[in-house]
């Protein structure tokens, strides 16, 4: 009997090994926790948005825009939808790691309901998948969207690239690939739409800047360490000279789109998005923004947009709504 309990000890001690190891070496562990709970959060936005979603809207699911399982999009329209439509294509947040289109599926539709095509692209998140993959998968899903702009009745000439969390950085980043031909060259990809089609960007709770979300012995700075690790592909990703060029905050110029920017209070990525509106605004580009003060109760959390429960989150969609009248009616 000895012997067996030692062998059992022997076996627990061994897994708890290998477990501690599979955490210290890969990202991909913790980040299988990190996509379970982003899951959750996603369900419970979706469920919250249910009553908010208009009747009649029509939905065609999963279009491919690529050969890749992950390559497809969701396309909405409004009811009785007539002529081609402006088109809000937006990329889903989840840390660049988790989340999907189905996490926005409500909202697209609610604004659909205001008139526009709405589009939710997909993209690839799971283990093996690293900068700057999603980047081309965004920029790819565009130049399928505007080829076939036809047959999904849209209009190619007035494309909105939105985006919220992860997905926002992303949507700015593809936006300065495709107004910034300097910076398409140094990322290593060329744009698939004309700087013309792209009439603005909305970019709700994102992050823009890599270097400044990894503040050292921050309350989220394993959390961020993780994700960061697990996208770039890079362990010490703050050196990595390809990885640098995803804060798009360093980058942009004068010829950025129009764009919405906004972000709650008590989202640790805010001060990033102030800057980013500050920044664009200091050059000239047209910028709409929604931030709270400090002292806002209560405390607005990352993408607190989605929750249209709130007067706060009526608020940012009455103000994106503006923007994008404003935005899509001028030449």
């Amino acid at each position: 009997m000895k012997r067996l309990f030692l062998w059992i000890l022997g076996i627990i001690a061994v897994l708890a090994v290998a477990l501690f190891l599979a955490f210290k070496l890969s990202p991909w562990p913790t980040v299988l926790v990190i996509q379970y709970a982003f899951g959750k959060g996603d369900a419970a936005s979706e469920a919250r948005l249910v009553k908010h979603v208009p009747s009649g809207i029509f939905t065609r699911t999963d279009l491919p825009y690529g050969t890749g399982p992950a390559e497809v999009f969701d396309l909405n329209l409004p009811p009785d939808a007539t002529g081609p439509l402006p088109v809000i294509v937006w990329v889903h947040g989840g840390a660049w790691i988790a989340g999907s289109k189905a996490g926005v599926a409500n909202y697209l539709k609610v604004l659909a309901g205001q008139g526009y095509a709405t589009v939710g692209v997909e993209y690839s998140t799971g283990y093996g998948t690293s900068y700057p993959t999603p980047v081309r998968q965004v920029n790819a899903a565009l130049g399928h969207i505007s080829a076939n702009a036809a047959d999904l009745g849209i209009d190619p000439s007035r494309i909105i690239l939105a985006g919220d969390s992860a997905g926002a950085q992303l949507a700015a980043q593809v936006a300065n690939i495709i107004t910034d031909p300097t910076y398409a060259g140094q990322v290593g990809i060329a744009p698939l739409i004309d700087p013309a089609q792209l009439r603005g960007v909305l970019l709700v709770s994102g992050a823009y800047d890599m270097q400044a979300a990894t503040v050292p012995g921050g309350d989220m700075s394993w959390f961020v360490n993780t994700v960061l690790w697990a996208y770039s592909g890079v362990k010490d990703f703050v050196e990595d000279e390809q990885f640098t060029l995803a804060s798009v905050a360093h980058y942009v110029t004068p010829n950025f789109p129009p764009a919405y920017i906004t972000s709650g209070n008590g989202d640790p990525l805010s001060p990033q998005a102030e800057r980013l509106a500050a920044s664009l605004s200091g050059m000239g580009v047209p910028v709409s923004s929604l931030f709270y003060p400090a002292d806002h109760e209560p405390a607005l959390p990352h993408e607190y947009q989605f929750n249209l429960d709130t007067p706060e989150g009526m608020a940012s969609l009455d103000k994106m709504l503006a923007f994008l009248r404003t935005t899509l009616a001028s030449p």
